[in-house]
């Protein structure tokens, strides 16, 4: 079959496309044949080592969906021929690939694999951040950054769902028009606008309540500035690099703000959890509720295609690898 491997950390040249064995399930584990698999930021980090991998060499990938093909022992949950979905396992940029059978979360007929692929990461990950790390109520505002992107769309769309009042950050009018698409009720280019002047025009000099923030280095201060008193800072990405030291003493000077590092493996932490966000999410698909934006379809052999457009921020949504 065929992977994408890093055999050593660096830029987009150290994917390899490259033949290698079928895996076979072991107990508790089921051989997935992928029908597509998401390309997402972490993908990057990995692949460039600023994530451990987990040894070398290694399929790169968190994020996929396709068809159980078979099940090692004692497995109860799945069996072949499920539709299934995954993420948080690493090894997805392949044909076929390994994954714990109480990872996999059921695909119900009427969403296709490609748009589960597509929720998997960045649908739960938005799915937490408006449920859990700072649950959205309505009335609330909320400013989301890189707003057209894979992940900031679907903020965009379930904080709206859930009764908020958003606004996005994006790096074009062409890009800042998607979000709006989304449901943002306004949008700021930060290629020629200030985005903190523009949120506290927005919102009389309050502030938003919370910020979804995946950016990082370049947006972490402003950020801070754009939220009300007690207001939340929830830093889930640094695609712009990471957040240099600071005194947590700026966030009582600032307001008694709040600021958290969330991350997706504790918030799907149990089967219960992860069955729970995935089936609000699929929930939505099915209705239309919630429109995952793929931007574009590439073949496996191109991952370093994806990945170079990816970090060059040339994208304005979901990329799909499938083989």
């Amino acid at each position: 079959m065929k992977a994408v491997r890093v055999h050593e950390c660096g830029g987009p040249d150290a994917l390899r496309y490259e033949d290698v064995p079928t895996p076979t399930p072991g107990r508790g584990e089921a051989l997935v044949q992928i029908a597509a698999s998401g390309v997402n930021f972490i993908d990057v980090q990995h692949r460039a080592g600023r994530y451990k991998p987990p040894g070398f060499p290694f399929t790169v990938g968190s994020e996929g969906a396709g068809t159980v093909t078979a099940v090692g022992p004692d497995v109860h949950d799945v069996r072949a021929g499920d539709r299934v979905a995954y993420t948080m396992i690493v090894g997805t940029y392949a044909q076929f690939a390994i994954a714990p059978a109480q990872r996999l979360v059921k695909v119900p007929d009427d969403v296709t694999l490609e748009s589960a692929a597509a929720v998997m990461l960045q649908g739960t990950t938005a799915h937490y951040l408006t449920h859990s790390t700072f649950a959205i109520k309505p009335g609330d505002t909320a400013l989301v950054h890189a707003a057209a992107g894979g992940a900031g769309s679907l903020i965009v769309q379930i904080a709206k769902l859930r009764g908020a009042t958003v606004y996005g950050t994006a790096g074009s009018e062409a890009k800042a028009a998607l979000a709006r698409g989304d449901g943002a009720a306004a949008t700021i280019d930060y290629t020629r606008q200030d985005f903190e002047a523009e949120i506290k025009k927005l919102t009389n000099g309050r502030g938003v309540d919370v910020v979804y923030d995946s950016v990082g280095k370049d947006t972490f201060d402003k950020s801070l500035n754009c939220l009300r008193p007690r207001g939340m800072l929830a830093l889930f990405g640094f695609s712009s690099g990471p957040v240099a030291p600071f005194d947590p003493a700026v966030l009582g000077a600032k307001g008694s703000l709040f600021l958290t590092r969330p991350g997706l493996n504790q918030y799907i932490a149990t089967r219960e959890e992860l069955v729970q966000r995935t089936s609000d999410l699929f929930t939505w698909l099915a209705r239309g509720a919630l429109r995952p934006r793929i931007d574009r379809v590439l073949p496996l052999a191109e991952a370093a295609t994806a990945h170079r457009e990816l970090e060059a921020r040339k994208t304005a949504g979901k990329v799909l690898l499938v083989p």
